[in-house]
This record gives structure tokens, sequence and C-alpha cells, in this order.
């Protein structure tokens, strides 16, 4: 009972006091302690040695002057007024000033006496007004030091953070380890730094801090043996991260954490826009989630052409709402465009992301604007209303097994929604309309590549068209792949199955896709979208493909799990109009270079606009009736590379193969 009593008086003594500072008279009076120490232990040697009777005057005379020199000088220095368990490299400079200053006023006063005085008696001696500056100087550093350390442990025991170790011997990883080392309520405590094989000359340790060799066959036992919590990445090492320097890690359960970039930081700013503390160090420390360990080179843009073209204009974004909308809203946002009409259905989502560019973007014009891209009266007031320079058409269904089970709604948004939104901004005089289209209208196997394809080749011979009448608006679409975080995409859906426990589904272990990150797809449209002159189609290069399977064992992992055993993992099957493997956008063969390694175009087939208008037509009136067949029959029939895979519709490929229905005859093949 004791013991519990004792304990309990020590935590609430800790809780009442150790975010309390000490009251500034306090810390005067405690340097004003040291320099009394410091002057008896220069001057009482002396004193003892003779017997004078007037000695004991002369000291405590000379104690007064020098504690009144002091007093006034640490006064208007007001180094007793700054938080002693925050001192920093500053404050040791402010008290060498104090020391210094002190020094030289005793010197003056000394020498004063000498000249004004009958008897040219010092006040004391030269040499021991020295000593007693420099002792006073060390034992005033030494009490802060003191005093921060004893805080630091009061606060928050070394057992009490994670312990860790930062990557690299570079004097940037030298720095992060020492902040992280030295912060107040940090969260960890490097332990040592990890050397890489680029990393130079050996070293047992560096400024304190043990250096570990990177050695595959023993360094797991040795980290899991000094029960390493963590393995911090600075941003610089990213590349290394993804290039499996990462897995032994992950398969040992260390896991991997990420320092945010430099320049996040700003000393000015005490809270950030989260509200977290922004100078604490292990507020930027993140874990490092299954995105940041996929292969991607660094992607240079050209933001100038971007700024130029955007900044002051009216842009209308279509699906404003969505993963690819809502980002190229925040983006046109930061070039500082005019208005920005965010066009969408969607009532909840548009509420919130209004919320959003209130408080991110609180000076830039934005408009609401509820409507269907089906509704052509709707969107020709916005038009009419709006007149927007540039359109970013990026409304459409997107997900392959759900648009095999409703084709002509996909058919009506994605194909007569694109015509729709194409057509009035021809006929507003748009400078630019960019249309967001997907990988998988190459050679399409489901509806809703089907539907991409025709959206692409009919703004494209649009184009074509418009030029040879004179018109100015330029068409330009951009094609990439799988996106990561959004909206149903596999990633979102791996974390909830791991969070629920598993089973984490895939649909089969060979199938293979590509990806990029959300700001990365939004900034290569905006610069392809700028770049273009009309009629191009933009793919993208999205790196090496990444094996599904490999991605749920990876996460599964990263979240501290054993794949198979802690989470299983399932194979379920392919879905309808899934493929194994997507098609590749970077053959060189069928590509043209640009300005940007990351950004081609494509060399597609152009078609005769009068062609092309009539059988769209066709499609769309069909999907109205609510016609399936036919409809998909049409479309098989305009675009003859769509092959159904693992789908309802493969029938009709056999209709159309064995003679059942008579496929038209494929426009001729053109290149541009």
């Amino acid at each position: 009972m004791t013991t519990f009593s004792r304990k309990s008086l020590y935590y609430k003594w800790i809780k009442a006091f150790r975010f309390k500072t000490a009251p500034t008279w306090v810390i005067l009076l405690a340097d004003l302690v040291i320099v009394a120490l410091s002057y008896a232990l220069v001057t009482l040697p002396y004193f003892f040695r003779t017997s004078e009777l007037t000695q004991p005057i002369i000291f405590f005379r000379n104690l007064g002057i020098v504690l009144l020199v002091y007093l006034l000088v640490i006064y208007f220095s007001k180094s007793y007024t700054h938080i002693i368990r925050l001192s920093v490299i500053e404050d040791l400079y402010r008290e060498l000033l104090v020391a210094v200053i002190a020094t030289i006023v005793l010197v003056g006063l000394n020498v004063a006496t000498v000249v004004l005085t009958i008897n040219h008696m010092e006040i004391m001696r030269f040499w021991d007004i020295v000593v007693i500056g420099t002792i006073s100087f060390s034992f005033l550093v030494m009490e802060r030091l003191i005093i921060k350390q004893l805080y630091t442990h009061m606060i928050q025991p070394e057992s009490d953070r994670k312990r860790v170790l930062v990557l690299g011997t570079s004097l940037s990883s030298v720095i992060l380890a020492t902040a992280l080392k030295n912060e107040m309520g940090g969260k960890y405590l490097p332990i040592g730094l990890l050397a890489t094989k680029n990393d130079g000359k050996e070293r047992k340790s560096i400024n304190g801090f043990k250096v570990y060799r990177y050695d595959p066959a023993t360094i797991a036992n040795t980290f899991v043996g000094e029960s390493i919590y963590a393995l911090i990445f600075g941003n610089n090492d990213i590349n290394l991260m993804r290039n499996g320097f990462a897995d032994l890690f992950i398969e040992n359960d260390i896991k991997l954490l990420l320092i945010n970039k430099t320049q996040e930081f700003d000393p000015d700013k005490e809270k950030d826009d989260n509200g977290q503390d922004n100078n604490n160090i292990s507020a930027h420390v993140k874990e490092v989630q299954i995105e940041d360990l996929l292969s991607r080179d660094p992607i240079v843009l050209n933001n100038t052409l971007v700024r130029n073209h955007i900044k002051g204009s009216c842009v209308l974004i279509t699906g404003a709402c969505g993963s690819i909308g809502s980002e190229i809203v925040r983006q046109v946002a930061a070039y500082k465009a005019r208005k920005i009409v965010l066009l969408d259905q969607a009532e909840t989502p548009m509420h919130d992301l209004a919320l959003e560019m209130r408080d991110k973007f609180p000076d830039t014009d934005v408009v609401l604007y509820m409507g269907d891209i089906q509704n052509r009266e709707r969107m020709e007031r916005a038009f009419a209303t709006y007149r927007p320079n540039y359109v970013f058409h990026a409304a459409a269904y997107k997900h392959v097994p759900m648009m095999e089970k409703n084709p002509t709604e996909a058919v009506l948004t994605n194909v007569m929604g694109t015509r729709n939104i194409a057509d009035l901004s021809l006929k507003y005089g748009v400078y630019k309309f960019v249309m967001i289209s997907t990988d998988k209208a190459v050679n399409p196997s489901n509806v809703m590549g089907c539907t991409k394809r025709l959206a692409e080749i009919y703004t494209q011979t649009l184009f074509f068209n418009a030029q040879k009448r004179g018109k100015k608006t330029q068409f330009i679409t951009t094609r990439f792949g799988n996106v990561l975080g959004s909206n149903g995409s596999v990633i979102p859906l791996f974390r909830k199955q791991i969070a629920e426990g598993g089973p984490v589904t895939v649909t089969d272990k060979r199938i293979i896709r590509y990806f990029m990150t959300i700001p990365e797809a939004c900034s290569l449209v905006l610069e392809a979208g700028c770049m273009g002159h009309g009629g191009e189609i933009y793919i993208f290069d999205m790196g090496k493909p990444v094996k599904i399977y490999d991605l749920a064992t990876r996460m599964i992992s990263l979240a501290g799990l054993r794949p198979g055993v802690d989470i299983k993992i399932e194979e379920i099957g392919l879905r309808p109009g899934e493929k194994l493997y997507e098609e590749l956008l970077n053959d060189k063969e069928k590509t043209l270079k640009t300005d940007n390694d990351k950004i081609m175009i494509a060399k597609v087939r152009t078609y005769d606009y009068d062609n092309v208008t009539s059988h769209i037509q066709e499609i769309i009136d069909l999907a109205s009736q609510g016609n399936t067949h036919d409809m998909i029959l049409a479309m098989k029939e305009f675009v003859p590379e769509y092959k159904s895979l693992n789908s309802q519709f493969e029938k009709i490929d056999e209709e159309i193969k064995t003679g059942e229905a008579r496929p038209s005859v494929p426009e001729t093949e053109v290149y541009y």
C-alpha cells in the first residue's frame, strides 16, 4: 500500500510540474549562485594563504562587485528568461556572451581603480577575473544541459521511446538521428545508423551512434536481438527502399518509417494544418505505405507550362468529385485559375469537396454545378453561363464488373455523355478539351474499356472534322492505368480486408497491373493537356507492372502480420471482363516521344467523321432502347479488337466468328 501511494504521489507530481516553467527569478538566482561559486573557487585559496584581518572584508566586497556586474549583464541580456529545458545552441552563445561582457566590465573596473585611486591598487587580479568568467560560463552551460537532460528523462524515460535505426551515414542522416534523440517528448530513440554499400569507408560510430553494416546473412538476427522497432528512411533514400532493400526488414516484423521532405518543416509555424506541433520532428515521421514501395522513378513536370495555361482561366471539370476529378480541382486551384466549375451529380461528395476548397483555397472562385452529363440541356446551361476556357472531362463509369452488368448505362454515360461535353466544348469555343481515358481502351476486353475507346474515337474525329471547318477547339485524350488509392481500387480494398482480419482476395495469382498515384496521374493530365495541339492520345509511362498477389503479401507484411498465417490470401477467379495482363503502354513501335519522357503519343488509326457519328448514334439509340445484345454487337462491329473475356458477351464474339452476325469491314488503318 505504501509503495502504491508513493508511486501515485510521484506521478501526480510529474503530471503537475512537467509542463510548467520555473519562475524567471529562480533561474536568475541559480545563475548568481553559480557565479558566486565560481568566484569562491578562484579566490578562496588565495585568501586562505594570508592571515590579514582585512581579507574577509575584501573577499565579500569583491564578491558583491562580481555579483552586481553579473546581475546587471544577465538582467539586460535576458538570458534567465529562456526556458532551460528547451535550450539549444543559441542559448550557449548567450551564456558565453554574458561571461565575456561581465569579464570585460570587471577588467574595466579594475583598470579604472588602478588609474584613478591614489595607491593604484586593483580590485582583484586580472587573471582571477578571466578564470571566474571561464568557470562561470562552464557552470552555466552545465546547469542548462543537466536540467534539460533531467527534464527529458522525467517527461519521457528512454524505456518509453521506440528504438529505431536511421538509414545512412551521411550528414543528413546524422542530423536526423540527433534531432530525434534530443527531441523533447519524442517517440523514437535512435540507437544507431545503418550504413549501405554506397556509404563509403567503414566507421564504428558517428557522433555517438553505432554504425551497423548491411549484411543480409546476419542483419535480421542482429536487429531483432536489439529489439529494433523500425528503420527510418530519409526522403532521398526512397528509391533504395523500393529496390528490395526493405524486404528483409518487413519479413522480420521491423517497421519502415519515412521522414517527410525537409521543405515541409516551417520553424516559424508552431502548428500545421492538422493542428500538430510543426516543430516536433516525430510528427513528420510516417509509416511507409505500400504506395511508397511501388517502383516509380521521379516524375519531373513542366509546371511553368501548366501555370501559363491555367492561371487566370475559367476551368470546368466534369466528375469533379471523383478521385481523379477532385485532384485535378486541387491542382488547378493551386495554379491560380480564375474560376473553377465543379460539375458532378454526387451531392454529398460535392458538399465535402466544397468545404475542402473553402478551407484550402479561400480566394478561389469555385462554382458548384450539379448535373448529369447525359442531360444535354443541363450541360448546355453550364457552358452558356460560365464559358470555360478549359474542360477536363473526368466523368465516367469505370468499374469493369459493374459495367458488364449495366452495359447500357456505360454507353449512355461514357459515350453519349462524352459526346455531349465534346460537342458543347466545340459550340462554345472552349480552348482545350481534355478527356481522361484508360489503358483498358487498348484492345478492350470489357464493356467499360470499349465505351472509353468509342469516346476516344469520337473526340478525335470531332477535332479533325472541326479543323477542316476552321474551328479552334483542341481535343486531347490522356490514357493511363490503375490509380493508387482511387475509389474502389485494390489497395483500399486490401487495407479494409487486412483491418478486418482477412481473408485478402485476389482474382488470380498471375494477374499484374500498372499503378500510378493520383497526384502523379493528374499532374501528367494537366501537362499533356497543355502541351497538346489537338487530336493526340497521350499515354503515360506507368513504370514496372506489379503482381497483385505480391502487392497483397507486402501489404500484409507492412501491417506486421504474416501472409498466409495471420491473414489468408484467397484466389477467387477473374471477374467479368477482366484481363490477366493489361496492354503495355510504352511500346516504342506504337508511340511517339514528347518533351516529357513520361508522356508519349499513341499512334492510332483515324476514322471518317460521318461514319463515326452514325455508328455512335446507332449504339446510343440501342442503349436507350435497352437492347443490350444488338448494342454490344454494334460495338464489336465498330471496334473489332473488342473481344470479351470471362463475360456473358463472349457468345456475341462466337456469333460474329460463326457468321451468325455479320461484322462490318474495319476502317483502313492510318497512323499519324
